[in-house]
């Protein structure tokens, strides 16, 4: 199933945690497209500014376990989830945002993300790598929810993403 990851973060070393992210899933699914890394304002509690990118891989597995080695990957990065304050600051934060053609809703998973259609910080990366892909509930490719997403609100593109790619 090819699936789109959203990565962000604001404190620490994110460009790091970001490529040891990638690193780690392309050692365990194959090569994965990688965005371009983005800045966004973040939600929430005033905090500085997030590092966004997106990853697009093939997976051999349910996204539960997907979701599984994600948080064990932000764990790995220092996130501490029952530590922290909801929308609050955070090394790396790993979202599974949409399967192509899959829905899940569980008590453990919902995808496509619920909040997807309404985050540039994460449609634009996602439709850097994929813009033709369709939101499997709304019916719209990802390239024409960016364009709607988040208007007025701060989101560009700052560079590369960091490590070998």
């Amino acid at each position: 199933m090819k699936i789109l990851l959203g990565l962000g973060g604001n404190v620490g070393d994110v460009r790091g945690a970001f490529a040891a992210a990638a690193a780690a899933l392309e050692s365990r699914f194959g090569r994965i497209a990688r965005s371009s890394l983005w800045r966004s304002a973040p939600l929430g509690p005033a905090q500085p500014d997030y590092l966004n990118a997106a990853l697009l891989t093939e997976i051999d597995c349910h996204p539960l376990r997907l979701l599984a080695i994600c948080n064990a990957l932000e764990g790995a990065a220092g996130r501490d989830r029952a530590g922290e304050i909801r929308w609050g600051p955070r090394p790396l934060d790993l979202d599974l945002l949409l399967g192509a053609g899959v829905v899940i809703e569980s008590p453990g998973l919902i995808l496509p993300h619920p909040g997807l259609h309404r985050r540039a910080f994460a449609l634009r990366p996602a439709a850097e790598l994929a813009p033709e892909l369709t939101h499997p509930r709304l019916g719209q490719t990802l390239s024409s929810l960016a364009a709607a997403a988040d208007r007025g609100r701060e989101c560009e593109r700052v560079g590369s993403f960091p490590g070998p790619g």
